[in-house]
């Protein structure tokens, strides 16, 4: 929500506070908050014995810091608790925001008879394990990925390899020796290594396959698999089954799935046009190399949409996060989804960019924005604070330091941003260097390659950057990041110096 609103609307319940309930009001000095123990004043009459049952019964905690109308949870109870007690209301806004007929809203709560007890919310490693133990009574033992990378430099040095490097031959194996379960040089020889850059050929892949058969033999004599072998072995056996776990299969973060992972899930349901349903954002592939959905038999052509209105991330935000990727995406299958035309519901103040001559400077300077922050409501548990690797996670905390709630605010390296939200978001360490990160550059193969890591590196950034609401800010020391000008670093703040 915009500044100006904040404003208007807490002086409005302030002014309604002090006329109808002064003694209530006035927590820690605010006119708009009321003490703790009258959190019910925030609510709709309608609502407030149905929200303090619920939460006394299911043991959740009442926000205190920013205990008002506009708070998070004051807002989100408001809004959803009368919608669940109307579905067709809410079938039609469903509807009119997918752009589709009001769908049949199911029951949820279990004392009603509802469909809790029979929907399974799993990660996708979850499942597969369980899954495998139901299959072999004993979960699968995996190797860490420092010791397949191990294991690769031992057998390349064992069999005389050179002229590759030791992270080459760790994506080779990942994306293309595990992730398509290539078991003999003859399905190397003719494997299409869909998203590397690096052409191989005849020769090259003669050279490098012993290497990866040892590997391979190494873990099956020691009855080691590696999540790809399990999903894939899983696939194949799901696939012989004439019943099935599951009716319906919904997966997110799709645009991540691996090759043996989308062979698993279309395997886990029934055969039929409606078991998958998947949902993803091509902007934020930061994990997989692209491959066809329609070559493993999931062709989604013909049956796919695009979502235009962002609920999560204002205008600004959104619109300057986008200029981080083309226009158009494309994927394997010809498929395109076009950044354009897309809007947020809500407005509010354009991306701060700031630049320092040291990391003393920046971490200053963060945390004298942390605190303004917190003094305007926002709480530390809505701050999400995001760097390039995990080493720089401690240059995020020193941010943080003598801040009140420090322990609630989320420092994370950005791969991990993956499904967070905060109303408030800072990016540091935008510095040359990290982004695009030095080592990955220097390890490229080839200049598509190159092409390949610069557009890995600006997604990583476009989702740290679009796990912001309200307010993004993003620091470095200089020179900082090239990426920092699709932030229109000149006219979104002046240099810090």
């Amino acid at each position: 929500m915009s500044a100006a609103f904040r404003k208007l609307h807490r002086q409005t319940q302030g002014d309604y506070f002090a006329l109808h309930h002064a003694d209530d009001s006035g927590f820690k000095g605010s006119p708009y908050r009321v003490h703790p123990d009258r959190f019910a004043l925030n609510l709709a009459p309608a609502i407030q014995k149905q929200a303090a049952a619920y939460f006394a019964e299911k043991g959740i905690a009442w926000h205190q810091h920013a205990n008002h109308g506009l708070s998070s949870q004051v807002c989100c109870l408001n809004f959803l608790m009368p919608l669940a007690q109307d579905p067709e209301r809410l079938a039609r806004l469903v509807g009119r925001a997918l752009g589709i007929a009001p769908p049949e809203m199911l029951p949820m709560a279990p004392e009603t008879g509802g469909v809790v007890p029979r929907i399974t919310v799993m990660s996708f490693r979850g499942i597969a394990d369980q899954m495998f133990q139901l299959e072999h009574g004993a979960r699968p033992r995996i190797p860490s990925d420092t010791n397949l990378r191990d294991r690769l430099k031992v057998a390349a040095k064992e069999v005389g390899l050179k002229g590759y490097s030791d992270r080459f031959l760790a994506s080779e194996w990942t994306n293309v020796i595990d992730a398509w379960g290539i078991a003999t040089l003859e399905d190397y020889a003719t494997v299409q290594r869909m998203g590397r850059k690096s052409p191989l050929g005849p020769k090259q892949r003669a050279a490098l396959w012993p290497v990866f058969a040892t590997v391979r033999s190494s873990l099956r004599s020691e009855r080691l698999m590696t999540w790809a072998g399990v999903f894939s072995e899983l696939a194949d056996s799901l696939g012989k089954q004439t019943t099935k776990p599951f009716d319906h299969i919904v997966l997110d973060e799709a645009q991540d799935l691996a090759p043996a992972e989308l062979r698993f899930f279309a395997a886990l349901a029934p055969d039929r046009p409606d078991a998958l349903f998947l949902a993803g954002d091509m902007g934020q592939r930061i994990f997989q190399h692209p491959f066809s959905w329609a070559g493993l038999g999931v062709d989604v052509r013909g049956r796919s949409h695009t979502l235009r209105v962002c609920y999560r991330t204002s205008q600004q935000i959104r619109a300057a996060a986008d200029r981080l990727l083309p226009r158009v995406l494309r994927d394997v299958d010809g498929l395109q989804d076009e950044r354009t035309g897309i809007v947020s519901v809500f407005d509010g103040p354009a991306p701060d960019v700031q630049t320092f001559d040291n990391v003393e400077g920046e971490v200053a300077a963060v945390n004298g924005v942390l605190r303004s922050w917190i003094d305007e409501g926002i709480e530390p548990r809505e701050i999400g604070i995001f760097v390039r690797t995990p080493e720089l996670v401690s240059r995020a905390r020193q941010a943080i330091d003598q801040i009140e709630g420090a322990k609630d605010i989320s420092t994370v390296p950005m791969h991990l941003a993956k499904g967070l939200e905060f109303r408030v978001v800072v990016v540091m360490a935008c510095d040359e260097g990290v982004l695009p990160l030095d080592e990955r550059v220097a390890d490229a193969a080839d200049e598509a390659e190159l092409d390949d890591i610069y557009e890995t590196e600006r997604r990583l950034l476009y989702v740290a950057a679009t796990r912001a609401r309200e307010h993004l800010l993003l620091t470095g020391t200089k020179p900082p990041s090239e990426y920092l000008a699709d932030f229109d670093v000149d006219r979104a703040s002046a240099d810090r110096g």
